[in-house]
């Protein structure tokens, strides 16, 4: 197998992981969430026309809304910026806040900052945001580790910058190590 499709494999094995743990452990606390994510202060959503128009139940048309936009008289939360929206510092209106829940989780109008949050896979690294409170450093770099087997081990360090985010990335593991391991 090439290099390339062995990094292809593995990215794909890591976005998986993500999935699995955002599935197991971060979807099953956000109804709980004391600061959830949906409330837009961590998070900054990043979306398409079709999602601004049908959230915040947008009537006119584009070029309207983008004028309207640009002369401070949208909705205060929502920026517009090369060809997208971004939306921060007010609740997502899909969000229910006294039920804790979304009412487009699991439909195509969700935005993918929504289901990426907190943690993903970005170019064969996995990416945590620690401000999740539902994020367990320690329980996601063994979730990591299980995931991809003996042959790596993962290594964690937080952005000098932004210390909330925590990438998590592999190395090839020592023979000496698996070993160990074993």
């Amino acid at each position: 197998m090439s290099s390339r499709n062995t990094h292809r494999r593995l990215d794909d094995e890591l976005a998986a992981a993500a999935a699995a743990y955002q599935a197991s452990t971060i979807i099953p606390h956000c109804p709980q969430c004391s600061n959830s994510c949906c409330r837009l202060d961590p998070l900054v959503l990043e979306l398409e026309w079709k999602q601004v128009r049908t959230l915040w139940r947008i009537e006119e048309a584009r070029a309207a809304f983008d004028r309207r936009l640009a002369s401070g008289n949208g909705p205060q939360e929502i920026r517009a910026g090369n060809g997208l929206y971004y939306a921060h510092g007010k609740p997502c209106p899909a969000f229910n806040e006294a039920g804790g829940s979304c009412s487009v989780y699991g439909e195509p109008v969700k935005p993918a900052g929504c289901s990426d949050f907190p943690v993903y896979e970005d170019g064969g690294s996995i990416v945590a945001d620690l401000r999740c409170e539902a994020v367990d450093r320690e329980a996601l770099v063994a979730w990591i580790g299980q995931a991809v087997g003996q042959g790596f081990r993962v290594v964690s360090h937080a952005d000098e910058e932004f210390p909330f985010l925590v990438t998590l990335s592999l190395k090839k593991a020592k023979v000496r190590e698996i070993r160990n391991r074993a």
